[in-house]
Order: C-alpha cells, then structure tokens, then sequence
C-alpha cells in the first residue's frame, strides 16, 4: 500500500503544479486573443490610433533609398535582369533620364511600370519620395 501511495504522489504534484502554470500562461493568452483588432471610429469624434493607420498605409514613415533597394529594387537592377539599368550604371541611368524627362520621367515610369516592371516595382506601399529617393541612388544622378 505504501508503495502504491507513493507512485501515486509523484504524478499527482507534477500534475497539480502543470495546472497551475498551465491557468497562468492561458489567462495572458485568452486576454490577448480576445484583444480588439480595430476599432470603429464615428465621424466628429476623437479616434485612438488613427495616427498609426495612417502611418502604416503611407508605408510605414520614410525609408531610406538603401532600404528600398535592398528590399525591393536589387533583385532585378543589381543583374540587369530583363534589361533594367543596373545599379551604379550611371551612363544607362543618364540614357534613360534623358528619354524619358530627367528624374521625373524615371519617377513617373516607375510609379506606373515599365515593360517587365510593375507599379513601384516590388514596393506598392512606397510613397513617391521614398521612390525618387531610390531612383537617385541607384542611378546616381
């Protein structure tokens, strides 16, 4: 009997502290599964957390031309691929620059696509200026 007692014991205290952190760890992650994920906002009334709406469907605040191209123009301009001008390519930059209205021209193709390349490239949440800012360092000019 005193064996069985004792087999018993040991399940039943590892059983017994389990629950315990068990209810621990479930009460954070029940109040953060039940955690709003919007908010509705009526017109004429303050709104929390519209600044943060905005700022990420503007992109998320100004990222640097290195940032764009490392995340989203190098794969095709770093190789030339299907024709882009390559990075630090001045002279093709200047080429393209000078068809297609200066910096704007390069701008204005780029927002809207060219040949194989989208709308933005890879980056549909750029701005303009986070764009002309990547253009610039890539081409140089």
């Amino acid at each position: 009997m005193n064996l069985i007692k004792k087999l018993l014991v040991a399940p039943a205290t590892v059983l017994a502290l389990w629950a315990v952190t068990a209810q621990a760890t479930t009460d954070d992650a029940i109040a953060e599964r039940l955690k709003p994920v919007g908010e509705v906002c009526v017109m004429g009334e303050e709104c929390k957390g519209v600044a943060t709406v905005a700022a990420s469907a503007a992109g998320g605040g100004n990222r640097t031309g290195d940032e764009i191209i490392a995340k989203h123009c190098g794969a095709c301009h770093s190789s030339g691929l299907l024709g882009a001008p390559k990075i630090g390519d001045a002279a093709a930059w200047k080429e393209r620059a000078d068809h297609q209205g200066g910096l704007d021209g390069i701008l204005a193709k780029a927002i809207t696509g060219l040949n194989a390349m989208p709308p933005k490239g890879t980056c549909a949440d750029c701005s303009d200026d986070e764009l002309l800012g990547a253009i610039k360092k890539m081409s140089g000019l």
